[in-house]
């Protein structure tokens, strides 16, 4: 499994880091305003059913099947069970992508700022809704194609496909937005290349595991028929932080300009960690642990689920501390310059802070779930799903009063409660706590239920191993702040003093985190699965 994952984490961190040279080139060239706000809405959207039905709730319910049917029938009903999911997901696809297209301006008036809404606001995200929409049509079939390839440990591919999306909006943001009337819609036409250009990127890794077949209707198929069941119920319990998120995005509509911007940014930061390295493990996980079940070795499940659980903690942790620690010369860093500003920086920040603190639990969520999903268990990942979703609501509402009353000053009070939330800037901090605590509700329901199943059992060493995290950290943090203090603030920096000033924090950080690791006893063989 460490092979796997460090080429499937190669890759990912190859498209993460593109990801943040996307986004300080967009934010750079649009800024944090409304207009870019409306971009991030009309992407968010698709990008959420994109991981909502692609890369959540149907990766998670299409794998266990397919790698059974892999492992116990021939190559011939293999072929056949893709041509007939990808036929029926295709179908189903059409459908919601027409609907999406038909319904743009109602989807914009939902996640419009108010009442007082400029029309021509509205227009354009009507428009840009239109163009991105489509995007999950062939994302989508490419999330199929790259479930497809990680049941045959083909991992690198499916991980470098979201480098085309990147590279797309590189382009559209420095080359073709100058040429256009309306600059942002650019964005908008590059998600719609990009997800083309996804799919076909895939087909020839596909032929070359002779799966490359001819998409056919299969509602009625058995194969098809299982995948459908096991994954409507996972559409809650696969997805909970992107509906959370989407949920979130309504709410910062009513929020002040920038907040979804900021917000999208400090999404960022945490994909980087947890794509290279959560969803990474995950991916990596659930085909071995579906392996196994099929295999009925129990051992073999125990034991790829203990090594999935001490990777994820041993990087999230750090993350974790890092991010909290570091946002802001981060940000001034990668996305300080142009029309992104120094309260730009700060307002990104507090969303950074909100979010980064749920890091270890979106992690472990990526590990967690499988080993439900690989034993075709999805009414329990339901349950959890729906008590966290609530809980977010409740804490997003709780949360944004208790900062009301703490940072909106009385004379904008006067003015009204919307119209004090649509004014007041950092009034979004709310909605990354409410994530990040809905997220370890989320986690520690799914721990508590996995216990009582008695599928897991801890190897020995894990005191050993939490006292190394622990002292390393601690170790981690001494340093960072000792060079924080020593250093100048970021925000007047120029650009070259500051890469200089942040490759010295993070060099200086990770390299004590990994010399106190190798000190207590940190081993190469720790890092290989079972």
């Amino acid at each position: 499994m460490l092979r796997g994952l460090l080429s499937f984490s190669s890759m990912t961190m190859v498209s993460r880091v593109l990801g943040l040279v996307r986004d300080s080139v967009i934010t750079t060239t649009f800024g944090t305003n409304a207009v870019t706000d409306a971009f991030w809405v009309a992407f968010r959207v698709p990008n959420f059913l994109r991981r909502l039905f692609a890369e959540g709730s149907f990766a998670t319910a299409f794998v266990p099947v397919f790698t059974e049917v892999k492992e116990t029938r021939s190559h011939e009903e293999l072929r056949e069970l893709m041509a007939r999911v990808a036929g029926t997901l295709a179908g189903v696809l059409m459908v919601v992508t027409a609907l999406g297209l038909i319904f743009a301006p109602q989807l914009a008036n939902l996640f419009a700022s108010g009442a007082d809404t400029d029309p021509a606001k509205q227009g354009l995200l009507v428009d840009l809704f239109r163009l991105t929409f489509p995007f999950l049509f062939f994302v989508s079939l490419t999330a199929l194609a790259g479930g497809a390839l990680n049941s045959f440990q083909r991992f690198a591919m499916p991980a470098l496909t979201p480098v085309i999306l990147n590279l797309c909006m590189i382009a559209g943001a420095l080359w073709l937005a100058p040429r256009m009337d309306v600059p942002i819609l650019a964005l908008g036409w590059s998600v719609l290349v990009a997800g083309l250009l996804q799919l076909l990127f895939q087909l020839p890794s596909l032929k070359g595991i002779n799966l490359l077949t001819l998409p056919r209707w299969g509602w009625r198929h058995p194969g098809v028929r299982r995948v459908m069941t096991l994954m409507i119920p996972t559409l809650f319990g696969s997805s909970v932080a992107q509906i959370n998120l989407l949920l979130d995005t309504v709410i910062a509509a009513k929020l002040t300009d920038g907040s979804q911007s900021w917000l999208s940014l400090a999404d960022r930061f945490l994909e980087l960690p947890l794509g290279v390295f959560g969803v990474a493990l995950g991916t990596v996980i659930l085909p071995a642990l579906a392996r196994h079940h099929v295999g009925t070795d129990r051992d073999g499940f125990s034991n790829a689920l203990d090594w999935g659980l001490r990777m994820t903690l041993l990087i999230a942790i750090p993350a974790m501390l890092g991010l909290l620690l570091l946002a802001e010369p981060l940000i001034a860093t990668l996305f300080q310059h142009g029309e992104f500003t120094a309260f730009d920086t700060r307002m990104t920040a507090l969303a950074v802070y909100g979010l980064s603190a749920g890091l270890p639990a979106f992690a472990l969520l990526k590990i967690v779930l499988p080993a439900y999903y690989a034993r075709q268990d999805t009414r329990t990942p339901v349950r959890a799903g729906i008590a966290a979703l609530v809980a977010n609501m409740v804490f997003n509402f709780i949360l944004l009063a208790v900062l009301y009353h703490v940072m909106v000053p009385a004379e904008l009070r006067a003015q009204g409660v919307m119209q004090a939330l649509g004014q007041q800037p950092g009034l979004h901090l709310a909605l990354g706590i409410a994530s990040a605590l809905s997220s370890y509700l989320n986690l520690g329901l799914l721990w508590y239920w996995l216990g009582k199943t008695d599928v897991y059992q801890r190897r020995p060493g894990w005191g050993r191993f939490l006292v190394r995290l622990g002292v390393s950290c601690a170790a981690m943090v001494a340093v960072l702040l000792a060079l924080l203090q020593w250093l100048p603030a970021f925000t007047p920096m120029g650009l070259w003093e500051r890469i200089g000033a942040l490759a010295l924090l993070v060099g200086g950080g990770g390299l004590t985190y990994l010399l106190v690791q190798g000190m207590l006893g940190l081993r190469p063989r720790d890092l290989r699965g079972h």
